[in-house]
């Protein structure tokens, strides 16, 4: 069984790159609304509208980048992409020693890092699909989201420690110097890519039409088309309540960053017994049932959130929705991951890869700007309340009927 052994000396260097990333990027959890909530005192509108335009935009910048990327070797893009996200965090630091850190240039950070993250998003799916044969996708997507969900549940605490004691740049800091490395150690993988450039690679500059064959496979494909349209939509109301979330608990309620990151890290833990859990349960019961179990239970934990008040019993109430909705995830995800992969042809991963990621984040972004108004018209607590009860009707998103062309029992 390869769930108990190596995936060879290539796949250990693209894992400790991810693991690396991955603790840098939780250390750093909601650095940007933490930074314009305590350092710049911005108001629930201006952090949601923060949020929402740095996914726009970069989503914007993103969608010839992604056609342009198949057609490349991923480990250059790769590398180059960490580069850039290193370079653009580096840049708050530097504005905050001079006191001219403003709104303007926490967006423009936002920007170049979101358009950055689908890049590389995009091409590291389909290095992992030239790297690994097929029946070792599901093992290698659940040591991500193992890893992922582990350095959610250090990074936040540790994160919101350090910026009590260090100052609001220290997580960024910390940020930036895991992408470097990051971009270290998929150097340091070596080797020739499995998927090479095809003959017919358009020339001249990236364009967004070349994008779509990416976005005609997830609507046509009947199994991921079902799926692409719940994940969007359950991604883009989770993370539309996260600044609301953030005002609320950091504002009104009283909370201390540290209480903050911890009220999200201790959940993670959840994730992480999902995540090891995912393999075991598809194998019993095969991945349509746990795509349909998982996807419906994760979207019924969010509403719990209106509720949460000052003190210890807010923070334990943060935390219990939070393992619930986490953990659920974490089961879900390595089987959409790896479903994913094996459902998209070699020749159109990466288009697939970052149309999704486009997609999600574009809408992501216009959800959040729109409940930031709501917060405005009616407080964080209704618009997290709203956002929690049209959750709920997400799981009718979910491929109920399976198909000729299904998900097949991943073993």
């Amino acid at each position: 069984m390869a769930g108990g052994r190596s995936l060879g000396r290539r796949f250990g260097w693209l894992w400790a790159a991810y693991a690396v990333s991955s603790l840098g990027t939780w250390l750093a959890f909601d650095a940007f609304s933490l930074i314009a909530v305590v350092v710049l005192h911005a108001g629930a509108t201006e952090v949601s509208l923060l949020a929402a335009s740095g996914l726009a935009v970069g989503a914007a910048l993103a969608v010839p980048l992604g056609a342009w990327v198949e057609f490349r070797p991923k480990r250059p893009v790769m590398v180059a992409a960490d580069l850039i996200r290193c370079a653009a965090l580096l840049s708050l630091p530097v504005a905050f020693a001079l006191d001219a850190l403003d709104l303007g240039q926490l967006l423009l950070v936002s920007v170049a890092v979101a358009a950055a993250d689908i890049t590389f998003n995009a091409a590291s799916g389909a290095y992992l699909k030239s790297l690994l044969p097929p029946q070792h996708l599901l093992v290698a997507n659940g040591r991500f989201e193992a890893t992922m969900w582990t350095a959610t549940a250090l990074g936040p605490p540790l994160g919101g420690a350090a910026f009590g004691m260090l100052g609001p740049m220290a997580t960024v800091l910390a940020n930036a110097a895991s992408f470097l490395l990051s971009a270290l150690g998929i150097r340091a993988i070596g080797g020739e890519e499995g998927q090479q450039p095809r003959p017919d690679a358009p020339s001249g500059r990236p364009r967004a039409r070349d994008l779509r064959a990416g976005w005609r496979h997830l609507l046509a494909e009947p199994t991921l088309r079902p799926l692409f349209l719940n994940t969007v939509l359950v991604n883009s109301l989770i993370m539309a309540s996260a600044p609301l979330l953030a005002v609320l608990m950091l504002g009104r309620l009283g909370f201390a960053p540290w209480q903050y990151g911890l009220a999200f890290a201790v959940p993670c833990l959840g994730g992480l017994l999902g995540s090891r859990l995912s393999r075991r349960l598809t194998a019993r019961h095969g991945s349509h049932r746990i795509l349909l179990a998982a996807g419906t239970l994760r979207a019924c934990w969010p509403v719990g959130l209106a509720f949460v008040g000052p003190g210890s019993p807010g923070l334990l109430l943060v935390m219990a929705v939070e393992f619930g909705l986490i953990t659920c995830a974490g089961v879900f995800n390595p089987v959409l991951a790896t479903s994913r992969l094996e459902l998209t042809p070699p020749d159109r991963v990466t288009r697939t890869l970052a149309a999704w990621s486009i997609s999600t984040r574009t809408a992501t972004a216009a959800t959040t700007a729109l409940w930031g108004w709501l917060a405005a018209l009616t407080g964080p607590r209704t618009a997290i309340a709203l956002a929690g009860a049209l959750l709920l009707a997400t799981p009718l998103l979910l491929p109920w009927h399976e198909h000729a062309r299904r998900v097949g029992a991943l073993k």
